[in-house]
C-alpha cells in the first residue's frame, strides 16, 4: 500500500515542531512538493501570522545553537543565509559583539587549554580560532590565557 502525501501545510508543521526554520529555509524545504495550484507564500504567511513561523525566535535558536562555537563572524554570515536581517539583526550582532571574547576564550581552553610556547604553536592556534569566526582581537586575548578577572 503506497504511504500517503502529505499536505504542504503538513509538512510546514512536521518541519516546524523539529527545530525552528527561517522563512526563506521552510520556502525552500516546501517548494520542493509543491504541486501545481500550491502557494507556499500564502502558507508562510498564514504560519507567520499564527506565530509557528518566526524569524526571531528562529535567529534567537540559530544564535544559541552556534555562538558557544562559532564566533560572530560565522555566526552572523550564517543568520544574513537564512535572511535574517534588519533590526533584529543588529541587535543579535550587538549581544555578539560583547560576548564573543569570552566565547573565545571558552573554545580556546576547551581545545587547546594552554598558551602557546612557540610561533608555530601560536599560529595554529590563532588559525583555528580564525577560522571558527572569532575577531583578532578577541583571537589575541584568548590566547593570553587568562581569564577577564586576571586581566584586571
Amino acid at each position: 500500500m503506497p504511504r500517503q502525501q502529505l499536505s504542504l501545510k503538513a509538512r510546514a508543521l512536521k518541519y516546524l515542531s523539529t527545530r525552528e526554520h527561517s522563512r526563506l529555509e521552510l520556502a525552500r524545504k516546501l517548494s520542493r512538493y509543491a504541486e501545481e495550484g500550491d502557494d507556499v507564500e500564502a502558507l508562510l504567511d498564514f504560519l507567520e501570522k499564527n506565530n509557528w513561523l518566526s524569524q526571531e525566535r528562529f535567529a534567537e535558536s540559530l544564535v544559541h545553537r552556534r555562538a558557544g562555537r562559532y564566533g560572530n563572524a560565522r555566526v552572523l554570515a550564517e543568520l544574513q543565509q537564512h535572511g535574517v536581517n534588519g533590526e533584529a539583526f543588529d541587535e543579535l550582532k550587538s549581544e555578539l559583539k560583547e560576548s564573543e571574547t569570552a566565547r573565545a576564550r571558552d573554545v580556546w581552553r576547551r581545545k587547546f587549554g594552554r598558551v602557546p610556547r612557540d610561533a608555530e604553536e601560536r599560529s595554529k592556534q590563532m588559525r583555528f580560532l580564525m577560522q571558527r569566526g572569532f575577531s583578532q582581537s578577541a583571537v589575541r586575548a584568548a590566547l593570553k590565557g587568562g581569564d577577564d578577572e586576571d586581566d584586571l
